[in-house]
Order: structure tokens, then C-alpha cells, then sequence
């Protein structure tokens, strides 16, 4: 569940920067009252902390019914 949520805001978080690098938008900033409001800049911490997170994703072990998934992308 973890997991879900945390890629979830990481997944908004790439899609923020996304709109920002294309358009200079900022879709969080614009929703709650600009970079410098409270609830942004908590949103903002939150999406890095679930960026922190999804690293364990990258060397999470997959179980052994992956295993010939593994094999057939070798």
C-alpha cells in the first residue's frame, strides 16, 4: 500500500515537473496559492520523500514466481 501511494505521488511529482519544464507551469503551485504556500511546499516535501522511497523499488528482490520473467528480457 505504501508502495502504491508513494509512486503515486511520485508519478504527480514527475508529471508537475513535466508541465513546468515544457510550459513553466506549475500545477501544484497553481492548485494551492503559489510555491511559497504552506500546503505546496508540503506537497513538495512529500513528493521528494516518496522520490526517497521508490529507490527501494530499483533493488527490491523479486520473488521466485518472477524469476522466468527475468529470463525471457535477458
Amino acid at each position: 500500500m505504501l508502495n502504491k501511494i508513494a509512486l503515486s505521488l511520485v508519478i504527480i511529482g514527475a508529471l508537475n515537473w513535466g508541465l513546468v519544464g515544457l510550459f513553466q507551469f506549475d500545477l501544484v503551485g497553481f492548485i494551492f496559492g503559489g510555491m511559497d504556500a504552506l500546503i505546496s511546499r508540503i506537497i513538495f516535501v512529500l513528493v521528494g520523500l516518496a522520490g526517497i522511497w521508490c529507490i527501494n523499488l530499483l533493488f527490491k528482490h523479486l520473488g521466485p514466481d518472477h524469476a522466468d520473467e527475468i529470463r525471457r528480457d535477458r
